[in-house]
């Protein structure tokens, strides 16, 4: 039986809280679709492929992780966001995106969820967004994993061989996690005790600041450290409203 959109909703905004966050771009619906759902699709980001590929499974809301609007707003509709918003008011599909509220959440987060991949047995949150914690620190099994070993988990949790500066110990007890573009926080994931630090995206400073710092840098991919947080958040609205669900998985070498 299909659900309202708007308990759909009132259910993401629940569960994520995202008026906590100062982010970069609004959280929430973006563009209104139908008011009865019954099939849903998630991705990672907002974009006329994904659209496509929401079309085809006759998805009534996509969820994404980027959205379509970014800063204080825009002042005209270019081109491409023509494109994109007509793509998703032909097919009927509404649309939903939640930012830094999706790599925060201590159980449905990416980088929760990252760091329980990789086997860990406990965690904190860390790395301070205008003052809420959107990382991860992530305790290892054991007294830790050699890095080769952590190294070869994160190559088979991402599905993608990651970019690696080795310069910290043969052990790693605590992993430093923020997924997408992270890399600013390494000095925190330092000052915290990690002796890794995992996101998305290098910086081109980095690779000194983990030298510096004596921690292994691990840049495993924008895109693959932020499929986890929204194909889940999907599975979770599938069970509570019994909705057909479909991740569409359009893959990004970033």
């Amino acid at each position: 039986m299909p659900a309202s959109s708007d308990q759909i909703i009132a259910e993401l905004d629940r569960l994520l809280e995202p008026q906590r966050f100062e982010d970069y771009g609004p959280n929430g619906l973006q563009v209104p679709g139908p008011t009865r759902v019954s099939r849903i699709a998630t991705g990672v980001s907002a974009h006329a492929e994904l659209f496509e590929r929401a079309a085809a499974e006759r998805a009534q809301l996509l969820i994404v992780h980027h959205g379509l609007f970014w800063g204080p707003g825009f002042r005209v509709i270019d081109s491409t966001l023509k494109r994109r918003l007509q793509l998703l008011f032909d097919a009927g599909i509404g649309l939903a995106a939640y930012h830094l509220p999706l790599d925060a959440h201590p159980e449905l987060g990416n980088n929760a969820l990252i760091a329980r991949a990789l086997g860990a047995e406990r965690f904190e949150r860390f790395a301070l967004h205008h003052d809420e914690p959107i990382g991860i620190l992530a305790h290892l099994p054991g007294t830790g994993l050699a890095a080769s070993e952590l190294f070869a988990r994160v190559v088979e949790t991402t599905a993608r061989e990651p970019l690696v500066f080795e310069e910290g110990p043969q052990t790693v007890r605590t992993l430093a996690i923020v997924s997408g573009a992270g890399a600013d926080y390494l000095r925190d994931g330092a000052a915290a005790g990690a002796q890794a630090f995992l996101t998305g995206e290098p910086a081109e400073r980095v690779m000194a600041e983990a030298r510096e710092a004596g921690l292994h840098f691990i840049a495993a991919g924008h895109y693959a450290t932020e499929t986890f947080g929204v194909r889940r958040l999907g599975e979770h609205l599938a069970q509570r409203f019994a909705l057909a669900h479909t991740f569409l998985d359009v893959p990004n070498p970033v």
